[in-house]
Order: structure tokens, then sequence, then C-alpha cells
């Protein structure tokens, strides 16, 4: 994304942070090319049908302990890769000065076509029974994340602008802060990445 003036790093909330750039171009690129491999593997991106039967707009698919609208079962489809979950350690640690010892055991990959108009209504992460930081990467098509409060989905919010390369953990008094993504803008990612629409790596430790 091409800018004036640089992006600055900005904690949003108690124990939300958000890092633009923090993955460089080499980086993205590597992690798309691993987003598209998984789904060609046993679990491929589809769209999630909740209970009560709506269907979200957004593909995704799980690596690591798998999750079910609403929750964790005892399986693993795809393992959750050694590297990504390292990845994730130094997300913590740039976020918050030191890792924590975190320890991921998921990851929800969610792709955005932005030319059907994907997106994700406020909700909060709150089916794990830990409370370490979520780990959000952000590639491709910039987006408008909306970050709430821990008691509603409505205001206060505050809308961040993630681009391709981004980082936003968020822990501590924020860790069940309802989050959304209402809008992304087609055609706003690098074209070193090939990639038309939004994809979002997020790593949890389920606590199981």
């Amino acid at each position: 994304m091409d800018t004036l003036f640089p992006r600055e790093r900005a904690v949003v909330a108690p124990g939300a942070v958000h890092v633009p750039g923090w993955l460089p171009a080499a980086r993205q690129r590597e992690l798309v090319a691993a987003c598209r491999e998984w789904g060609r593997g046993p679990v491929p991106y589809r769209h999630i049908v909740l209970p009560g039967g709506g269907v979200m707009s957004v593909q995704s698919l799980g690596l690591g302990r798998r999750w079910v609208p609403y929750r964790y079962v005892d399986d693993v489809a795809v393992e959750l890769p050694d590297w990504l979950a390292a990845l994730g350690r130094e997300a913590v640690a740039e976020a918050y000065g030191e890792d924590g010892g975190y320890a991921p055991d998921t990851a929800f990959v969610n792709y955005y076509d932005a030319g059907a108009g994907a997106k994700m209504g406020m909700h909060q992460d709150k089916d794990e029974r830990s409370g370490a930081p979520v780990v959000s990467l952000s590639l491709g098509d910039r987006c408008v994340f909306r970050f709430g409060n821990t008691e509603t989905r409505g205001k206060p919010y505050t809308d961040v602008e993630l681009a391709s390369g981004d980082l936003f953990v968020f822990g501590l008094a924020s860790r069940f802060a309802y989050h959304g993504v209402p809008k992304v803008m087609p055609h706003t990612a690098p074209p070193s990445l090939g990639l038309s629409g939004r994809l979002n790596i997020t790593l949890r430790e389920t606590g199981l």
C-alpha cells in the first residue's frame, strides 16, 4: 500500500496492539503460498454453516485442533505447522515485549472474496478455555477491522484499517472483545502477491 507517511504502531485498547507492516513482502508471499497449499489438502476452504442455518460469507479452513460452531473437538484434520506456531510466538513478543510461553494449537485461515462482498459480523472469540492472546495476520486486500468492547456488539468500538503484512494481537483486558470486518477494499492487495481478496490467519490457544 502506498502511503505518504509511515503508519504508526498503535495500542487500540488495553492489550490490543496493531503493528503495521510487520510481515516483510517475502514472508507475505510465503504465507500466501502456504494458504493456497492448505486449500488443496484434505479440508479445503468452505463456507461454514452455523447452527441456526446461516452461512458465513468468508471461506475458512482450520489447522490444528478442529473447531465446529461453537466448540472444539478432539480431532486434528490438518496439523498446525511448527513454523506457524513459532511465528505466533514472535508476534506476541512483538506486541507485548515477551511471548509469555505462547503455545497456539489451532489456527483459522479466512478468505474474504472482496468481489462477493465477504465480511465478518461482530463476534467474540470465546470458545477457547485459555485466555492467551489471539494473533491475527493480514494478507492481500485492505480491510476495515472493527474492534469493540467486551460487553456488547455495539459502540464503543474503533475502526482500524488493516493492510497486507499487518499484525494485530489482542489479549489481556481485550481478549474477549467483540470484533469484526465490516468492509474489504477490492483491488488493494500488493500486486506481487498475485492475490485477489483478503486472507487472514488467526492463531489461538484452545486450552484443551
